[in-house]
């Protein structure tokens, strides 16, 4: 009887210990993890602004040197007429006007894919990283739909680095021209952001 008292005292003791344990490194690593910060540190002092930025998006799938290569082609047993499951990676030139002999102002780096099975409409996540300016260097992130038979495509702005840390706001996708044949298309954005 008392081997066996012995062995469940024991048994209580290490469980204890080993609570105990667990419960020191996760307060330990809660403090570690995450703890607040002046905001002045991070530049969030100044007042926020809105600009908004006007350029044409060139997607070249055709020619010698494209921009847009599909990486993931949809499967064949799939009987779809939206390409669906498609991804293309794209470092897509960014121009001030539609021409391709514009100002490059940045690159649309980045990938879109088809993701619907009854329509052409795309999950578009990319970066525009910037070379003009002062903007050279920073990024405005895109993620989000785009049904590319619409008109207007409206996509959310979901963040920045550089000029744009923290940023917010939205695109606005026109089709400008758009090649059947080859698939290749020029869209106007017009993105408008909130940011430091």
């Amino acid at each position: 009887m008392s081997t066996h008292h012995s062995l469940i005292t024991l048994f209580f003791f290490f469980l204890f210990l080993s609570c105990h344990a667990f419960t020191s490194v996760t307060a330990e690593d809660d403090t570690d993890f995450v703890r607040p910060i002046d905001r002045k540190l991070l530049g969030l002092k100044r007042k926020e602004k809105v600009s908004h930025f006007r350029f044409y998006w060139h997607d070249i799938l055709s020619g010698r040197n494209p921009t847009s290569v599909s990486v993931v082609a949809p499967p064949l047993k799939m009987n779809t007429t939206t390409a669906f499951g498609l991804v293309n990676m794209i470092d897509n030139p960014l121009t001030m006007g539609p021409d391709m002999s514009s100002k490059l102002v940045g690159k649309a780096q980045g990938f879109y894919a088809s993701a619907s099975q009854s329509e052409v409409d795309l999950l578009m996540a990319m970066n525009f990283a910037f070379i003009d300016g002062k903007y050279n260097g920073s990024t405005i992130t895109i993620m989000g739909r785009n049904p590319v038979f619409n008109k207007v495509r409206e996509m959310p702005v979901v963040g920045g680095s550089g000029l744009f840390r923290f940023a917010r706001g939205y695109g606005e996708a026109r089709t400008h021209w758009f090649d059947l044949k080859s698939g290749d298309a020029i869209v106007e954005y017009n993105v408008y952001v909130m940011h430091y």
